[in-house]
């Protein structure tokens, strides 16, 4: 086991870090000892991430006399649903999972935000170790506490605020992951840069391709990074009331993707947000808050590395159905759209007033 540095998230009672490292998963069992009031847990993984890493993680508790039942879920967006909510409840229920025990997230975001909604409501609350195999969620989507399931309306649009006890982001993991998969969670890297950090989007200029190639340094170095910039944010905004919604920069528009296709896989949920990030910078670019140079600069970086950066053409795209499904997401007030915008590369903000007459314009450009 090599760490590479520890985050702490600071929020009084529910302080806790982020540990990243290399060869972290076969150590769990030590890893856990800190945190855990007791040796009983449930490790909650899906199919895929079961085969690689499952009998690793069983062999370190195991020498470490942590007990532990095993679940294991569909993989794919379509368990995060009121239906895989239930199933995986029921099956914590029936693993006797109590009030003092913790429940390990071992997987991607699908598995983070689904079982750690399940850990908020299990027995009105019980601890959760997040144990991140994706890119996407060791830079984001383990970090924070939110939780939730999609429905109909929307992505995560049901979900609570439930801060793990610790958080366990093995670079190594991020090997066995197709190149599709790591380039969505490469999406959400980006975003740090874009909306805060324009000195971390140029060193993604130059070394996004090698940490996209392999290179251990580059990704141990994005990680961090990104990890202590959650950390501040969240630290300072935990229930996500002010400046933390930057963190959705990409977001509206994404999820309205997502939403719009039903989840079906046609666009995973970082392609949508290389896309939505290009068409906030688009926006931003109508409203005078950026130039035409920044909007080319951000799709240039997404598309050299391979990401999309439009809407699917070979869809029937409805402007008024996508602007209905932008008024599910949750940071909409008053009926009113609000949009994560930028003025220039490193300069989130928030935006309340903009004109929906622009917002159409856009669209029915590109959604053409």
């Amino acid at each position: 086991m090599s760490v590479f540095g520890r985050v702490a998230v600071p929020l009084k009672s529910r302080s806790y870090d982020i540990v990243v490292g290399s060869g972290l998963l076969a150590d769990t069992g030590k890893l856990l000892k800190d945190v855990i009031s007791r040796p009983r847990t449930a490790v909650v993984t899906d199919a895929n991430v079961a085969d690689l890493y499952l009998a690793d993680i069983a062999k370190s508790m195991n020498d470490s006399h942590i007990a532990f039942s095993e679940i294991i879920l569909p993989p794919g967006e379509q368990t995060k649903s009121f239906d895989g909510l239930m199933e995986l409840a029921d099956q914590l229920l029936s693993a006797r999972i109590e009030r003092g025990d913790t429940i390990i997230a071992l997987g991607g975001g699908v598995v983070g935000d689904l079982t750690g909604f399940a850990a908020s409501i299990l027995r009105r609350g019980v601890q959760i170790v997040q144990m991140p195999t994706s890119l996407l969620a060791q830079v984001d989507a383990s970090i924070g506490g939110k939780t939730g399931i999609n429905t109909s309306h929307g992505k995560n649009l049901i979900g609570t605020f439930h801060q793990p006890g610790l958080v366990i982001a093995d670079v190594d993991v991020l090997d066995t992951l197709p190149p599709r998969e790591f380039l969505a969670g490469y999406a959400e890297v980006v975003k740090y840069g874009l909306l805060g950090d324009v000195k971390f989007f140029e060193w993604l200029e130059e070394n996004g391709a090698a940490m996209i190639a392999g290179d251990i340094d580059a990704r141990k170095y994005a990680v961090l990074s990104c990890a202590r910039a959650k950390a501040e944010i969240v630290a300072d905004d935990e229930m996500e009331m002010g400046h933390r919604a930057l963190l959705n920069l990409g977001h509206t528009f994404g999820h309205a993707i997502e939403a719009e296709l039903g989840y079906d896989g046609r666009i995973v949920h970082g392609e949508a947000v290389a896309i939505g990030m290009v068409m906030a910078f688009e926006l931003s670019h109508r409203l005078d808050l950026c130039s035409a140079d920044d909007v080319a600069r951000v799709r240039s970086h997404l598309h050299g590395v391979g990401l999309p950066v439009a809407p699917p053409s070979d869809y029937n795209w409805d402007v008024t159905k996508f602007i209905d499904h932008m008024r599910q997401d949750k940071k909409v007030q008053n009926d009113a759209l609000t949009f994560v915008l930028a003025k220039g590369i490193g300069h989130g903000v928030v935006a309340r007033d903009v004109p929906e007459s622009q917002v159409i314009q856009l669209l029915e450009a590109k959604l053409a």
